[in-house]
């Protein structure tokens, strides 16, 4: 049995940039975690679809395009539809300070803004994403 913590890194919506997120789910990877990037132009139902066949301890979504609020509140209840509340909703990109209580509230755990480092999200995900047990 694997006990490596799962993470999917995805990139919702129209936004057609994914370095950042290339450079997250490679950080991820090679601080030992089990990490499965979804590509660009996914919709919040595929992107739950995988976190789920992937047996996900955790989703990361990278948003640069504005749209913030409603692909990260459709990914929760999409998870919350499934029975699958205990994978971890976190991201990053560019989200204005002002938004950040309100995605808080609607579930997602924590929210890396421009200047984050990839040893930052490494350890907030150890951290806070539960080992599974193996």
């Amino acid at each position: 049995m694997n006990s490596r913590i799962r993470v999917v890194v995805a990139k919702p919506g129209l936004d057609g940039h994914d370095r950042g997120a290339k450079v997250v789910a490679r950080a991820l990877r090679d601080a030992g975690m089990e990490v499965i990037y979804t590509g660009l132009h996914q919709t919040p139902e595929q992107i739950v679809e995988t976190a789920i066949q992937e047996d996900a301890d955790a989703v990361g979504l990278s948003v640069l395009s504005g749209a913030h609020m409603t692909l990260f509140r459709r990914v929760l209840e999409l998870l919350a539809e499934r029975d699958a509340r205990d994978i971890v909703v976190f991201g990053g990109g560019i989200i204005p300070d002002a938004d950040l209580p309100e995605l808080v509230e609607l579930g997602v755990k924590k929210i890396f803004t421009p200047g984050a480092t990839t040893q930052s999200i490494v350890e907030w995900v150890r951290a806070n994403v539960a080992q599974p047990v193996g």
